[in-house]
């Protein structure tokens, strides 16, 4: 054995892959422990949804390998969604290309984009993942701030000051994750300027849109858009689907041809029973949103409560699944997280997990019922 490539030591685990393991041995040892760490959907897809795929299930040729750009149904299905939801139209045929879920997506962009020595402008806080597979690739993170008080608005400022010339491409996400910045028109208006003036490609991932937050907004709906920017989404959150692997990459043509070189040396198509579920799933109309909203709503008012009790920090004016929590001070975030798993059997993130920026914060799931959070609320009462 001559040894494992070098590329191996430029990453850890991903955090959830080892902590799970510790948090699900500890409830293998008999320990209640309410997971508050995670964001995956504890819902149900619509009864619809489950249909379409057990009805495709039944068919003998559904069996076998599927188009690498999926059924032409499942293209148009995505194209609809994003012509009624952000008032964005697609050709279904050139500009979607379905992912088994978006997180893959990351690791096909960069491969798509990226040599080793490019450099990739980087959020922080911000999604791990854009993070490893950089240096995964041989290639630079280079990290940005954001203003939490201007909606989650990159520091401009600042990456002008920097030399550019090495940065390829540039990760956003709005509404973001972990912090629930909501970003806006006039952010998304700024950041196509500023890739245009660098040559930039801007990739958002687009995940949480329609997770608490009244107008969801597409990177490709802003005038220019379509010219320095792709988009990722994902039906995980949005349709309560995580475990399903369903996402899709929208942009430009040539860009989403390239990608697709990269892809379907990767995988063999998506099981057409998933291609059916999705297709069900973005069909569905507005009550399916409302009523999501509702709920999540519901669920941010306890955790409110709970952060209150803690003594935490959190803006109200957040989107997505999760409420960030600054820590107060006299005190460290790893010691709060480890104090609420090992005696309250309560386990939340650190922020510290999403870069430097996040240190002073915890990131709170809204991924569990109600009464799991009042609960959770109880334990940690005076």
């Amino acid at each position: 054995m001559k040894g494992f490539a070098q590329r191996v030591d430029t990453v850890q685990e991903y955090y959830f892959s080892a902590k799970l393991r510790e948090v699900n041995q500890l409830i293998a040892d008999g320990k209640p422990v309410i997971n508050l760490g995670i964001g995956s959907p504890d819902l149900a897809p619509d009864r619809m949804v489950i249909d379409a795929l057990k009805s495709a299930a039944e068919n003998p040729k559904a069996h076998g390998y599927q188009n690498y750009q999926g059924i032409p149904e499942l293209r148009i299905a995505m194209g609809e969604f994003y012509a009624r939801e952000y008032k964005v139209r697609l050709n279904p045929m050139k500009e979607i290309l379905p992912l088994m879920g978006s997180k893959e997506g990351i690791m096909h962009l960069s491969m798509t984009f990226l040599n080793p020595g490019d450099q990739v402008l980087i959020p922080d806080p911000g999604y791990p993942t854009y993070t490893s597979v950089t240096s995964l690739l041989g290639a630079e993170p280079v990290f940005y701030g954001l203003d939490l008080e201007k909606k989650g608005r990159p520091n401009f400022e600042e990456l002008e000051k920097l030399d550019l010339s090495r940065v390829k491409i540039m990760w956003i996400n709005y509404p973001h994750m972990p912090t629930g910045a909501a970003g806006s028109k006039e952010i998304l208006t700024e950041l196509v300027s500023f890739a245009k003036k660098h040559s930039i490609v801007l990739l958002h991932d687009n995940p949480y849109s329609h997770i608490s937050n009244p107008e969801p907004l597409s990177i490709l709906a802003i005038p220019g858009g379509e010219e320095v920017a792709l988009e990722l989404n994902s039906l995980s959150k949005t349709f309560n689907m995580p475990g399903w692997r369903v996402g899709m990459l929208c942009g430009r043509a040539d860009w989403i041809e390239a990608v697709l070189k990269v892809k379907s040396n990767m995988d063999s198509g998506m099981f057409l029973g998933i291609q059916k579920g999705a297709i069900a799933a973005l069909s569905l109309g507005k009550n399916w949103f409302s009523d999501l909203d509702e709920l999540y709503q519901n669920r941010r008012k306890l955790v409110w409560k709970m952060a209150d009790h803690l003594n935490l920090s959190y803006p109200k004016d957040s989107a997505g699944l999760f409420v960030w929590c600054k820590v107060p001070e006299g005190k460290t975030a790893d010691e709060l997280v480890d104090w609420l798993l090992y005696e309250k059997n309560i386990f939340i993130t650190p922020g510290k997990i999403f870069g430097p920026a996040g240190e002073k914060y915890v990131r709170i799931s809204l991924c569990m019922p109600e009464f799991k959070i009042l609960e959770a609320i109880n334990r940690i009462k005076p």
